[in-house]
């Protein structure tokens, strides 16, 4: 098999067990308080310094457009989940901050999709096995150009 061969046949897999598993814990997902892709967002905000991130860095970070989250953000804003904060460094820049509200809703929902995790992910591999496939994710994505 040739290197270009092995790449495609390493990415099909990773890519095709990425979506099953996404797909599986989309369907676990506990969405009365708040959406998958809600709790993207304010993932990314709680692991930010101060919870709070320039609106084109959390862009940069999440797994929707820039149009969508734009529009998310103002939905977090109206259920007082997040706040809209000029930047004090660019004044054409905005600032999202999670809110204490925003927290206490993402930690709780976290904590049913961290279990859901656990069992799609972590029954399916050992520990040896998880610090590996970790590690290689990091190393893929570190590896990438900056764009």
């Amino acid at each position: 098999m040739s290197d270009e061969a092995r790449s495609v046949a390493a990415w099909e897999a990773l890519f095709r067990a990425q979506v099953a598993i996404m797909r599986r814990l989309g369907a676990d997902f506990p969405n009365d308080e708040i959406s998958f892709n809600e709790y993207d967002v304010l993932y990314t905000l709680s692991r930010a310094q101060g919870r709070s991130l320039r609106l084109r860095d959390l862009n940069k970070q999440v797994l929707l457009t820039q149009p969508s989250v734009s529009r998310m953000i103002d939905r977090l804003a109206a259920r007082e989940l997040v706040e809209k904060l000029p930047d004090p460094r660019d004044a054409r820049g905005t600032v999202i901050r999670l809110t204490d509200a925003g927290y206490a809703a993402f930690y709780r929902v976290a904590h049913v999709h961290g279990a859901s995790i656990d069992r799609v992910v972590g029954d399916a591999l050992d520990a040896d096995e998880l610090a590996t496939l970790t590690a290689l994710c990091n190393k893929l994505r570190a590896n990438l150009p900056a764009s």
